[in-house]
């Protein structure tokens, strides 16, 4: 006869009351929190995610396009950003600008000088001389007149802020060439008006 010795069954054990300002439950391991923090780098739904960024970048397009419109500095693409910018624009804005007016000039010469061989081929060999003269006479003057806004945008630019930083007096001459009605971002002072 073999004897055995009985086995109590064991009481629970007391419960460890929670210690003040301790969480209750036990720190996760650094594992555990890595898997937690993990997010797909691709959304399950690839469709649904390029829907979404070409509403984005549509809106972002607008407002972009708004604050050229306003003024809006906050909201306008980086290359017009900036109060460098903004007094190249405002000084280019206030004075008229030979070229803004002779390209426009230009190109009805040319529309002309492709139709007059067809409706009066007698006379086009003179007017084409006189617009020959004429359209070099213009650029000549255009160039003359980009000279002067350039040493006026340095001489203002240095005053304003000691120094002239790359790209600027171009950025202002290219704003020139154009017809200001067309400038974006628009034009915020009058010709002849002082800017700020």
């Amino acid at each position: 006869m073999i004897f055995r010795k009985s086995e109590t069954p064991k009481s629970p054990e007391p419960e460890q009351p929670a210690r003040p300002g301790s969480k209750g439950r036990p720190t996760r391991t650094r594992k555990e929190a890595e898997a937690a923090r993990r997010r797909p780098l691709v959304v399950d739904d690839r469709k649904e995610a390029r829907k979404r960024d070409r509403q984005r970048a549509a809106k972002e397009r607008a407002e972009s396009q708004q604050a050229l419109m306003t003024g809006d500095e906050k909201k306008m693409p980086l290359q017009h950003r900036g109060p460098e910018r903004r007094l190249v624009r405002d000084l280019v804005d206030s004075r008229r600008n030979v070229a803004e007016y002779f390209f426009p000039i230009a190109l009805i010469f040319m529309l002309v000088a492709l139709i007059m061989p067809l409706l009066r081929p007698d006379l086009y060999l003179a007017m084409s001389t006189g617009m020959i003269v004429v359209l070099w006479g213009g650029i000549l003057v255009c160039v003359i007149d980009s000279f002067l806004l350039r040493r006026h945008l340095r001489k203002r630019i240095t005053e304003e802020f000691g120094s002239v930083s790359g790209g600027l007096v171009g950025y202002g001459i290219m704003r020139a060439i154009q017809i200001r009605r067309f400038r974006l971002p628009r034009a915020q002072v009058k010709h002849g008006e002082t800017p700020r």
